[in-house]
């Protein structure tokens, strides 16, 4: 499987590269913006394809010409405004969805936030809430086509060592989890075709993550 993976210089998005690089049956085209963010993923052999998330659909699409899956781990970022949430958070998504229709990609995994139901929008701090709000409306947009997606609700994220042990269902208590846990899950995600139209919360837990997906 050749898997498209946006936002690809995240720190979800890197580890997720490697995940896939490491394995067998799969390879990478690492979607990123800037030439100079290359170097790192032409060492692990993975391709790469420069485009702008804020950008036209077209550019996207043809970057997932001949992939089998899109996995969109792009973020705007706790340091940026309103305006760059909106633009990446939301419309970078479903750009990416749209894009993934026209370049005829039907598996497409999204990670989102934790909680993107509307008493979560209500909920979350002032300056919260449009990353909230964003991701919700990508997540509807997400459930309202024919791909064949998963959308995956990471808790905090931390940058702690992955230890591939996990908590995942449709609704888990607030927690922590590293970002490489987050990036194995998806890797996981992509292997698994019994997560093909479900979506999940997901924590640092005391389950492997095999075994964490196939109670999904």
């Amino acid at each position: 499987m050749k898997i498209l993976v946006v936002g690809a210089n995240g720190q979800i998005g890197k580890h997720l590269v490697r995940f896939i690089q490491d394995s067998k049956d799969h390879t990478a085209r690492a979607m990123i913006r800037n030439p100079e963010q290359a170097a790192y993923f032409k060492e692990l052999g993975a391709e790469t394809v420069q485009v702008d998330l804020e950008g036209e659909i077209e550019d996207i699409a043809k970057a997932a010409e001949g992939v089998d899956a899109m996995v969109f781990t792009a973020g705007s970022g706790p340091h940026t405004g309103k305006d760059k949430t909106i633009m990446v958070d939301l419309d970078g998504a479903v750009k990416t969805i749209e894009a993934a229709k026209q370049a005829g990609v039907n598996r497409y995994v999204m990670v989102s936030s934790f909680d993107t139901t509307r008493e979560a929008i209500q909920a979350a701090p002032e300056s919260f809430a449009p990353y909230v709000a964003a991701k919700h409306y990508a997540d509807e947009w997400l459930r309202a086509t024919d791909l064949d997606y998963t959308i995956v609700h990471p808790g905090a994220l931390t940058n702690n060592p992955g230890t591939g042990q996990v908590q995942a269902a449709a609704k888990v208590e607030r927690g922590e989890v590293s970002r490489e846990d987050v990036a194995a899950v998806l890797f996981g995600v992509l292997e698994n075709d019994t997560t093909i139209g479900k979506e999940f919360q997901v924590i640092g837990g005391s389950v492997t993550i095999q075994e964490a997906l196939k109670k999904i």
